[in-house]
């Protein structure tokens, strides 16, 4: 009987001690910008609700850097080598706050200035202007690559 109370004793102050994974912090990251996180030094393995919104890769000494891929809210969990939840935290990514959009009517462009202005990837731009951008960085990237072929332009 002893036993079982001190059983139970030990659940409950486990309990009282742990952190509240319930109150998951929030990480804002900008899109296509990276940030750092220090994660608890036992981590093995994260995971990320929805990649397409966030990424991360880990480092060496408990740093995580995140970065956003896309707008909106994802999950962040962190786990031990044994699958225990060390952390949660929830991922918002959001639009830059530097730039100037211009609207064509219906049809919007984004471009970045600094210092001269030239046409940026954000997504919900007019698909025309968003698909040169894609296919320029494309053929750019592709260069630095080393690649000799240049993708077609459209």
């Amino acid at each position: 009987m002893l036993r079982h109370q001190i059983k139970t004793l030990l659940v409950l102050c486990g309990l009282v001690i742990a952190p509240d994974l319930a109150l998951a912090e929030t990480v804002s990251v900008v899109l296509d910008q990276a940030k750092l996180m220090r994660l608890p030094s036992r981590v093995s393995t994260i995971i990320i609700g929805n990649p397409s919104i966030a990424d991360g890769t880990l480092q060496s000494g408990g740093l995580l850097v995140v970065t956003g891929k896309g707008y909106g809210t994802t999950n962040l969990m962190v786990l031990d080598s044994k699958g225990t939840v060390l952390a949660e935290h929830t991922i918002t990514v959001s639009a830059p706050v530097a730039g100037l959009t211009v609207f064509r009517g219906a049809e919007r462009e984004t471009l970045s200035c600094a210092p001269n202005c030239q046409r940026t990837l954000v997504p919900g731009d007019a698909a025309g202007v968003f698909d040169t951008v894609v296919t320029q960085n494309g053929t750019r990237n592709g260069l630095s690559a080393g690649s000799t072929t240049a993708a077609p332009a459209r």
